[in-house]
């Protein structure tokens, strides 16, 4: 059933909103990490930090567990750790994050099919 009126705005949220929690989910998504960390685990397959950090070159050990916690708390990615020694632990994405992985690879495709351009224009 759609919403409408007060009701849908606040299940929908408002990024124009400096007090609206969509804004951090924004940032966590579309922060240089964020997009790099969805992009490598869109392949469905569960990773662990060592492969991930390998994955996106220049990202800091530090950098990435914040991204990833991040992406964990808005539920975009799945931490499962195993109880063993030396401690095992993989991420990968949910549904949620799988369905904002598509769209982040969208605009990170047009961006690879654009390079061209882009690059003739800033010159």
């Amino acid at each position: 059933m759609k919403q409408s009126g007060l009701s849908a705005q606040i299940h929908r949220g408002n990024v124009f909103s400096d007090k609206c929690p969509s804004r951090n989910v924004l940032n966590h998504v579309t922060s240089r990490w964020g997009v790099l960390v969805l992009l490598a685990l869109r392949d469905g397959q569960t990773h662990r930090f060592s492969e991930l950090r390998r994955t996106i070159n220049g990202v800091s050990e530090k950098m990435l567990a914040q991204t990833l916690q991040a992406l964990e708390q808005d539920r975009f990615v799945l931490r499962t750790a195993y109880p063993v020694v030396p401690p095992h632990v993989e991420y990968s994405l949910t549904a949620l994050g799988a369905e904002v992985a598509v769209r982040v690879a969208s605009l990170a495709d047009w961006i690879e099919d654009n390079m061209a351009d882009i690059l003739r224009r800033a010159s």
